[in-house]
């Protein structure tokens, strides 16, 4: 009878939580403002799962943020591609949610494979789930800088035969974004030309965005250009000459990837392909040592 009328009391004690839950969760909808995305770019299904969530510790807990680590958030989105998905707060807030997640997962893993979990392990757990969402914007970055790097003798070929045909350095950027191929170096020329168009200078708008994306290979074309404008001198043979040795280092690397592949080739053959082959000729072998065949 006590042990019925106890289950009784945490099952009540379980909806009213909830319901207090819901009841919080609404009024703190009602005094926060959802940001605007009309302008935004869309939010992967991960992110839009826990959106609420994100709102909700950015803006409580993003106001406590430093303007150094703010400012230096902002730089890792803007080189990742993500500035028009998300704002230092909202980054922030990814990282609390990924440590919560990733300390919650520790303890499921404990219940099920049945070791205790001591404060270092948290700490450790804690550190990695907040660290998480900074690799995965690296791997973002180091993916688009790779995308970008590729296709820039691409574009300077485009824009090396517009001017040459007698545009000018700003239309030939417009013609190379409406004919070259589909990129993230194609968006970037597209920000470009918004910039001129908003009446921004074509060096100024171009050397933005080498200091938006801080490639050696983007500033030293800007830089190229930049000198050929104050000095005078042929901006479609600068071009040329540029194009000509962007694709030579695109050459070399390709060809030092093709010299490492050996080499990261070892570890996979030692680890995995050698021991199956030997044990494949081998068992025959002890088979027949150990029945005396």
């Amino acid at each position: 009878m006590f042990e019925s009328l106890l289950n009784a009391f945490i099952g009540l004690m379980l909806i009213a939580a909830f319901l207090l839950l819901a009841a919080a969760i609404i009024s703190f909808r009602r005094h926060i403002e959802m940001p605007e995305r009309d302008f935004m770019d869309p939010l992967s299904w991960r992110v839009k799962i826990v959106w609420p969530l994100i709102i909700f510790i950015s803006h409580y807990f993003g106001r406590f943020l430093t303007t150094e680590y703010i400012q230096r958030t902002r730089v890792l989105l803007e080189r990742s591609g993500l500035s028009f998905s998300l704002n230092p707060e909202q980054f922030f807030a990814i990282k609390i949610i990924s440590m919560i997640i990733v300390i919650v997962f520790l303890h499921l893993l404990s219940l099920v494979a049945g070791f205790s979990v001591n404060v270092l392990m948290i700490v450790i757990a804690g550190g990695l789930g907040y660290f998480l969402p900074n690799l995965k914007v690296n791997e973002f970055r180091k993916r688009r800088e790779r995308d970008i790097i590729r296709m820039l003798p691409t574009y300077l070929d485009f824009i090396t035969m517009a001017v040459e045909a007698g545009l000018s350095l700003a239309a030939a950027l417009v013609k190379a974004t409406t004919s070259g191929p589909d990129g993230l170096l194609r968006h970037e020329l597209e920000r470009v030309n918004r910039d001129i168009r908003a009446g921004a200078g074509r060096i100024e708008s171009l050397e933005a965005m080498a200091k938006r994306l801080d490639l050696r290979e983007i500033t030293q074309v800007v830089s190229a250009l930049a000198q050929a404008e104050k000095t005078g001198s042929s901006v479609g043979a600068t071009m040329r000459i540029q194009a000509e040795q962007q694709r030579i280092e695109r050459f070399q690397r390709a060809e030092k990837k093709a010299m490492e592949a050996p080499v990261k080739l070892i570890f996979p053959l030692v680890a995995f392909i050698f021991p199956t082959t030997f044990i494949v000729l081998g068992f025959p072998i002890v088979m027949r040592l150990i029945h005396g065949i």
